[in-house]
């Protein structure tokens, strides 16, 4: 079907033939002075405009538009876009079509996500096999694991010079086609790091404290942040192998960044960053596309104050972005609709693995996904029981996770009780995901 019938059949309104297009477009170039080319299944305008001097515009000054009618071009587009601004680069993707367009601004996202990666491998190696296959390297990030820091944690950040380098890399390294070590690794786009605005930045007076061994306590953290000045750390909240230390005044807070890091605690390298200011409610929701309930937020004590703040590094991407392999600026819901069945209606056997994240609306789904597509075994649930003061038999679940590759064992528990199986189940896996 040709394009002007496609646009009919889609009621996208009126019928350009092709010549009228092509005398619209050069109109349009020889009005502006930009020129256009068409490569790799899109057409591009501009890139450098005419009498552009210096480098291109900085990231974060192009956005995404979606949803364009498909019998809509340049010559109609240029001119909307341009009340907003002068126009460096327009791009159109040749397939699009509907009716109300959406814009967002576009992630230039240069790092990589790389998983199940051998656990013996240092950052040098990973670094140097990165270099041979893939080109605009930049940086390999590389984090101990919590209980042995001789060794990674299974997965490491590739930083590229550019997002083309990265999306040329991407490809590249799809699983089956490139095996490092003689592993089948896991590719996708790392969550990019959360953007806060300077003035909020200012006021931040906690610090972010990460590579801890798991047996260093909140006590001997406290202490050794007190050091440099006595009495200046209001509390401590440690994680597994990382803790948030919360100060009484701001400019102890940069001082003991400075001061603490690269030092060392119980013979764990540290690294100290601020933190970085986060709405606990809505990322928490937007880590499980808003599935999990007001309930299950409070026992979690996700209500309680103590801890607004967000690791600024040191976690692979959230499981809605890095799994998905989607980059909208948060996820989407999931649609919790019911269909027909009508007759013949062909029915395909599937794997839940080989579905996007979204699909999932449980912490339990989530949790046996992730172990999936990192190579671990499935997660076990052993269940407990108490029994409270007025007689209620309390329920937690004790999750492990093992590792196929070297046959490590983790195991995570909530501090929290509940009265229903389900909800028990349900804590725990959210636990995990929480501290993997």
């Amino acid at each position: 079907m040709h394009e002007e019938n496609k646009a009919a059949a889609n009621g996208c309104g009126k019928i350009r033939s092709g010549a009228q297009n092509g005398a619209a477009l050069l109109a349009l170039m020889e009005k502006t002075g930009y020129s256009m080319v068409q490569q790799n299944g899109q057409r591009k305008f501009g890139g450098p405009p005419p009498g552009w001097e210096g480098p291109p515009p900085p990231r974060g000054c192009e956005v995404f538009v979606g949803k364009i009618p498909r019998d809509m071009y340049e010559d109609e587009l240029v001119p909307v876009f341009e009340r907003a601004g002068k126009i460096y680069e327009l791009r159109l993707m040749m397939e699009f079509s509907g009716k109300f367009i959406g814009v967002c601004v576009s992630l230039d996202n240069c790092r990589l996500f790389i998983g199940a990666i051998p656990k013996d491998k240092k950052k040098e190696e990973i670094l140097n096999e990165m270099k041979k296959v893939t080109e605009g390297v930049v940086d390999v990030i590389v984090y101990p694991n919590a209980t042995d820091k001789t060794k990674n944690r299974g997965f490491a950040f590739v930083e590229y010079e550019s997002h083309r380098a990265a999306a040329m890399a991407r490809r590249r390294l799809i699983p089956g086609t490139f095996q490092p070590w003689g592993h089948t690794i896991q590719v996708d786009w790392a969550d990019p790091e959360k953007v806060v605005d300077e003035e909020t930045m200012q006021r931040v007076k906690v610090l972010y404290v990460r590579n801890l061994m798991i047996s260093t306590t909140e006590d001997k953290i406290k202490a050794e942040f007190n050091k440099f000045k006595p009495g200046v750390v209001e509390r401590v909240k440690k994680l597994r192998d990382y803790a948030f230390v919360h100060f009484f005044h701001r400019e102890d807070a940069v001082a003991a960044m400075s001061i603490m890091n690269g030092k060392c605690i119980d013979g764990a390298s540290i690294e100290v960053t601020l933190a970085k200011p986060v709405n606990k409610e809505s990322s928490w929701k937007q880590h499980f596309n808003g599935q999990i309930s007001p309930s299950s937020e409070n026992l979690l004590g996700f209500s309680n104050k103590e801890d607004g703040t967000q690791k600024s590094l040191g976690k692979p991407a959230s499981l809605s972005v890095r799994l998905n392999g989607q980059h909208s600026p948060s996820p989407p819901e999931v649609e919790r609709s019911t269909y027909p069945i009508f007759p013949g209606i062909k029915l395909t056997p599937i794997s839940m693995y080989s579905l996007k994240l979204s699909h999932f609306s449980s912490a339990v789904m989530h949790l046996d996904y992730f172990c999936h597509k990192n190579s671990w075994a499935p997660p076990e649930y052993c269940l407990y029981s108490t029994t409270s003061q007025d007689g209620k038999i309390l329920l937690v679940y004790k999750v492990l996770i093992s590792s196929i590759a070297d046959d490590s064992q983790s195991y995570f528990m909530p501090e929290k009780l509940c009265t229903t199986v389900e909800d028990a189940k349900e804590l725990a896996a959210q636990f995990t995901l929480l501290h993997l």
